[in-house]
């Protein structure tokens, strides 16, 4: 266990360890071990470990032969198909970091980004990408040209340096602009190496779900897992946002690794139940404390993982099992300091400090941001190496009386909501610029326990402030996770004594009852409830949940609230599956009909071995 009363007797001052095994060395050991053995599956088909070395070394060639060199980036703009881990790898062999480009994405940003990152080249299924204009544009089965064998070469005997960078991933930033945190691979194959050493890794060969987006960092701790020879199932978004299909897909491969965040797990338990749960990785926000206790009473294997994205992906893990919610402990070689406002260690049980973070998984920084980087990446006065860094996360949290490290809460504006990391300030900056807002603000708010979202507000005039014109002109430049469920038309901003923006003192989002809603029948309570997690005044019958703004998170709650109003039983499939309200209250009258909720169901642990 840590101790932070002597920082500078933790990890940094023990011998050092030998660094571990780069990834693409461990890739080749594994394709030579194992070359029939299935190494992706996904929607469009699936290689094994021969064909992806063959499409990886293929595309590696031909990066090089357009120019790609060490220490170059390569943008990444592809479906969640075969195509993406075969990029990924490629763009590694060719010597280059890959910067993720999600699709999804609105043009503007993914231009922002490509031209921030200065792409040496695009691997993209289009052939013209909103990226600058002079920036070659391979698709994702290009080939060398004839005689480019000695780069093809090349490619296949290259070895990274551990300083050398491996991934450029854009988070949100609180200056209004995305920023480029750019990690070494010397980092992520520590990533790998912790896992294993704590074992959150097996050794035997695992099936590993790819449900993160590329462009967050939690992929990396997922799709990387080719590298030690597992089997990586790709999820399209499709089934992603479908807990039954995401079920499906976890039983027709027989996946054995499963990483999400408690957000998404709630969603999908209940496809889940009576099945066998694949060992969970849980991260991006706190495990709640129902969520804990049922994991841990059920028998299920389950890991509860944190790290920021500038600290490469994961830094501390402990098993879901014991006590209620804690963090854990750091993963082999990261040192954990916990310190006030004065860098001075804070040790008494209970008093709150913010988290710092030391050790071999730092990232290099922001990628052409050096003021930033220094703010954030700062000296490490406990350290005994010389030019020694540890990261301010911004997270504060204490020790209890028994020991364990627990999270508080932040010391800055980030937000977490469905996993995702959020700058308020970022999406504040958006909606700023829109054309007649004067002034904007954005917190975060709760319409039902447990779903948290954006809201935004503005002052200004004139017709074009309109929440829903200006919730239309954010999703042209946002992606949707940033875009706000509402936004609020205010004759002025509550402000501190020293003239800030007093984000306290902002109104929830005004609901106004619907006319005629008077909370007596079925169709009148499926009604309120849709418009307290909806966040709108009114809805019709023929209205669809999507359209209105809802997100399978909201779906949940939704199925929640009316389980426990009406004591139905009521699945999350019956909303998903409803065309309008209209066919979604007739399923809750039919569940009604049928009599009282079952108790909740429990979990099944994964038992059988993994072969």
């Amino acid at each position: 266990m840590t101790t932070f009363a002597e920082p500078a007797a933790t990890a940094a001052t023990e011998a050092p360890a030998a660094a571990p095994a780069d990834l693409l060395a461990r890739l080749r050991a594994a394709v030579a071990a194992h070359p029939e053995r299935p190494a992706v599956h996904a929607a469009d088909g699936s290689l094994d470990f021969a064909a992806l070395d063959r499409r990886t070394a293929a595309l590696a060639a031909a990066l090089r032969a357009r120019g790609v060199r060490r220490g170059d980036r390569v943008g990444v703009h592809l479906a969640r198909t075969l195509d993406l881990p075969v990029a990924l790898l490629a763009v590694w062999r060719a010597g280059a970091a890959y910067v993720p480009l999600d699709p999804a994405y609105p043009a503007e940003r993914i231009a922002f980004m490509a031209a921030d990152a200065r792409l040496a080249a695009v691997v993209s299924a289009e052939p013209a990408p909103p990226v600058p204009a002079g920036v070659p544009v391979l698709g994702p089965d290009a080939t060398a040209p004839d005689g480019a064998a000695a780069d093809a070469t090349a490619a296949d005997d290259f070895a990274p340096h551990p300083l050398d960078s491996a991934y450029v991933i854009y988070t949100s930033g609180s200056t209004g602009r995305p920023k480029g945190v750019e990690v070494p691979h010397g980092a992520v194959a520590d990533l790998a190496a912790g896992l294993e050493q704590a074992g959150a890794y097996r050794a035997e060969p695992s099936v590993v779900a790819w449900n993160a987006s590329v462009s967050f960092d939690a992929s990396v701790q997922q799709w990387i897992r080719i590298c030690r020879g597992d089997t990586l199932v790709v999820v399209d978004d499709a089934r992603r946002a479908d807990p039954a299909r995401l079920a499906a897909l976890l039983a027709e491969h027989a996946v054995t690794d499963l990483d999400l965040t408690p957000s998404h797990w709630q969603l999908l338990r209940e496809q889940l139940t009576g099945a066998a749960v694949p060992r969970l990785f849980m991260g991006g926000e706190p495990v709640p404390e129902r969520t804990w206790r049922e994991l841990a009473d059920g028998g299920v294997e389950a890991f509860n993982l944190y790290g920021p994205t500038e600290c490469t992906v994961d830094a501390i893990t402990a098993r879901i099992t014991g006590p209620g919610p804690h963090l854990g402990e750091p993963l082999p070689g990261v040192r954990v300091l916990l310190l006030d406002e004065r860098l001075v260690p804070v040790t008494a049980p209970g008093a709150v400090g913010e988290l710092y973070l030391a050790g071999p998984g730092l990232a290099h920084g922001y990628a052409g941001q050096p003021g930033l980087t220094a703010g954030r990446f700062v000296a490490d006065p406990f350290a005994t190496g010389a030019g020694a860094r540890m990261y301010r996360t911004g997270d504060q949290a204490r020790r209890s009386a028994e020991g364990l490290l627990e999270y508080v809460g932040r010391v800055d504006r980030q937000v977490k909501v469905r996993g995702f990391r959020i700058e308020l300030g970022e999406v504040e900056h958006a909606l700023a610029a829109l054309a007649g807002v004067t002034a904007a603000a954005v917190t975060v708010h709760e319409p039902a326990p447990g779903d948290t979202r954006l809201a935004g507000y503005v002052t200004g005039s004139g017709p074009a402030v309109a929440p829903a014109e200006l919730l239309t002109e954010l999703r042209r430049t946002l992606p949707a996770h940033l875009v706000p469920s509402t936004v609020t038309v205010l004759d002025a901003m509550p402000l501190t004594p020293n003239g800030k923006t007093d984000h306290r003192a902002l109104p929830v989002p005004a609901v106004e009852a619907a006319p005629g809603a008077d909370g007596g029948g079925v169709a009148e309570q499926v009604a309120e409830v849709w418009r307290t997690v909806l966040g709108v005044p009114e809805v019709l019958p023929t209205d669809d949940f999507l359209s209105l703004g809802g997100h399978s998170l909201a779906a949940l709650r939704v199925v929640h609230l009316l389980r426990r109003k009406l004591n139905v039983e009521l699945q999350l499939r019956h909303l998903l599956d409803a065309a309008d309200l209209a066919a979604f209250t007739a399923a809750v009258q039919r569940a009604a009909e049928a009599g009282p909720a079952a108790a909740r169901p429990a979990l099944t642990a994964r038992r059988a071995a993994v072969r």
